[in-house]
């Protein structure tokens, strides 16, 4: 029997936080009449501050619900489907899954009337990149959905599935580079960690966590691998 999710005490995001972006009226560019040279464009620096997606628990509370974690071979996945997990679900306001996360994890974003971000800063907690288009970032799910289907999301049914896919509560979804998202892929810690070791204790504690939310089962090598990159906290 399914266990119902847990509750993890965090605070909702507020879309009301999250203004949209009101678009001035363009004005024609001013044609210079002088013939001297014009002075260089002032380039702006832009101070990054990260942001963690929402707060995985202790390394050592992490460490004991590993242990927790049923052990076994992957499922198959035959029947596998990315649309068996319905994904960027409509958050209210116009915003999606995917938009309300780009604001919640970027610095100065905007957006526009359809809550599209139209700009603004993110720092990719894989690999250290500075991305400056939300055409350059994806959306990952920290456990991806095939994974989570060889490790018993297949018996799930699909609002559970929904939930998982969507979830802002637990430190599920994270923006991050499309490059590293897509090298990636749907593999589990032991065949990839992210490039940034900085990186994997939190990655580590947000894996063990959402697994054990989900109560979703680990291979052998991917426990190891969890432990392995646990003993990196400090």
């Amino acid at each position: 029997m399914i266990k119902p999710l847990m509750t993890r005490g965090l605070p909702a995001l507020t879309l009301a936080a999250l203004p949209l972006l009101t678009t001035a009226p363009a004005t024609a560019a001013t044609t210079a009449q002088s013939t001297a040279a014009a002075a260089p464009a002032a380039v702006a620096t832009v101070v990054v501050v990260r942001r963690d997606l929402p707060e995985a628990p202790s390394a050592a509370v992490a460490r004991a619900e590993l242990t927790e974690l049923m052990v076994e071979a992957p499922h198959s996945m035959t029947g596998y489907s990315r649309a068996k997990f319905p994904h960027w679900a409509q958050q209210g306001e116009r915003c999606d899954t995917r938009e309300v996360v780009l604001a919640r994890d970027g610095q100065d974003v905007q957006r526009d009337s359809e809550c599209r971000a139209v700009s603004g800063t993110w720092v990719s907690p894989y690999d250290d990149k500075v991305l400056t288009s939300a055409s350059q970032v994806d959306i990952d799910h920290i456990v991806p959905l095939a994974n989570a289907w060889r490790s018993g999301a297949d018996l799930w049914d699909t609002a559970r599935r929904k939930s998982f896919a969507n979830d802002l509560e637990g430190p599920q979804l994270l923006t991050v580079s499309a490059a590293s998202n897509r090298s990636k892929g749907d593999q589990s810690p032991d065949q990839w960690s992210p490039p940034s070791r900085a990186y994997w204790c939190t990655y580590s504690r947000a894996w063990t966590h959402i697994k054990y939310t989900y109560q979703l089962a680990v291979t052998e090598p991917e426990r190891d691998q969890l432990t392995t990159m646990l003993g990196t906290c400090s």
